[in-house]
């Protein structure tokens, strides 16, 4: 949504292509002026449909919609800009994820998904990089060009300090996150099992109250009232759950990219406790280091003053307002971004040839790509 504002601020008439089905949770993008419309995969359909929308830039929704369709997009229209929107990185998430589970060292080189991640980047003009944290070990570890990489956080609206609860109007913990993402799982999990039996050992009559669409019935049967953990579900609004909270918890045991969060709970004064997974990228962890822990009991006793210490609270509130002030709310972001895009239509045809690796990739993934699809397509022809 803030690349699609991003997008109509600047004058681009706007087509959304998804080949995901609507749900209950979707955004209304018809009433934004948006065009919808509805693709399929492994179908030359989208081809002929692309090739007449003859769009000037494409942005893929991560690195599987640009595996996908990417190739298409290249041979019907080579004058388009690729773009890709990364969110953050995968091959790091899955590796962190795996290393957690066997305790063994995080190796993210040798995974299929480091292959294809950085492939797919190397396949589009531009790829936008959320974390500051993954730009630098893109750059460093992987040694891609900065002309392929663009650093683009979340970008909030504004600060919302003016008009928020106080200390003594709130009540409670909030945990908020989208339960198909694997490290929300795994926090909330952690949470029930090990985190908030501490906490409401010393604080008896605070809840912690779990949002979050998605909610599979493992989730759902963590609810227990008696133990004052409630799974809530969807939240109708997340600002004003999260702003009527005490404080955060946020025991992130793996992940990549920016916690949003994180920003959201700064943007409406929440305090929150966070391992260093979960600040990643968000600023220099020194800036948080009075509410950061990895070790269960260290997190629960930070979270035990967080709530009962008005001085501690208001202490990482006005933290948390620096930090959004000085590394989300700014308006170049955008504008640099949109800057870079005119540079690259500008020099399109030298662009590419700057980046030979993007070339050799794009020429051997479409042959193998390409006729896998069209394998599937023939296939799905003949179950028909």
């Amino acid at each position: 949504m803030q690349l699609i504002d991003g997008f109509l601020k600047n004058n681009f008439q706007i087509t959304f292509a998804s080949a995901a089905e609507k749900t209950q949770y979707s955004e209304d993008l018809k009433s934004l002026g948006i065009h919808e419309q509805s693709i399929k995969l492994n179908e030359s359909s989208f081809d002929e449909y692309v090739k007449e929308l003859n769009p000037d830039v494409v942005a893929f929704d991560r690195f599987y919609t640009e595996e996908q369709f990417g190739w298409r997009v290249a041979e019907t229209c080579p004058d388009a800009i690729r773009v890709l929107d990364t969110e953050d990185l995968h091959f790091l998430r899955f590796a962190r994820e795996e290393a957690l589970k066997t305790d063994f060292p995080v190796n993210y080189k040798n995974s299929t998904f480091a292959l294809r991640e950085i492939a797919s980047f190397y396949r589009c003009d531009l790829s936008l990089i959320i974390s500051k944290a993954e730009m630098e070990l893109l750059r460093q570890e992987f040694k891609m060009e900065s002309s392929l990489l663009h650093y683009l956080p979340f970008l909030p609206a504004r600060s919302k300090n003016e008009t928020l609860p106080g200390f003594q109007q709130r009540q409670h913990f909030i945990f908020i996150g989208n339960f198909k993402h694997k490290p929300n799982v795994d926090a909330v999990v952690e949470l029930k099992q090990s985190i908030w039996p501490l906490i409401l050992k010393a604080l008896p009559e605070a809840e912690l109250h779990c949002y979050g669409a998605y909610a599979t019935e493992y989730i759902k049967q963590l609810h227990n009232p008696d133990e004052r953990f409630y799974i809530k579900g969807w939240a109708e609004d997340a600002s004003e759950v999260i702003k009527n909270a005490r404080v955060m918890l946020a025991p992130l045991r793996f992940g990549a990219g920016l916690k949003g969060k994180l920003i959201e709970a700064m943007q409406n004064g929440t305090p929150f406790t966070t391992t260093a997974i979960g600040v990643e990228g968000i600023t220099n962890s020194d800036e948080f280091s009075n509410v950061l822990a990895d070790e269960v009991s260290t997190f629960s006793e930070i979270a035990i003053q967080l709530y009962r210490d008005s001085h501690f609270w208001i202490k990482a509130q006005q933290s948390g307002f620096e930090v959004l002030q000085n590394n989300f709310l700014n308006d170049s972001f955008e504008k640099e971004f949109f800057q870079k895009l005119n540079e690259i239509k500008d020099n399109l045809n030298s662009h590419r040839s700057n980046n030979f690796t993007g070339a050799m990739l794009m020429h051997h993934t479409t042959q193998s790509t390409k006729y896998l699809s069209k394998w599937i397509e023939e296939k799905n022809k003949f179950k028909n």
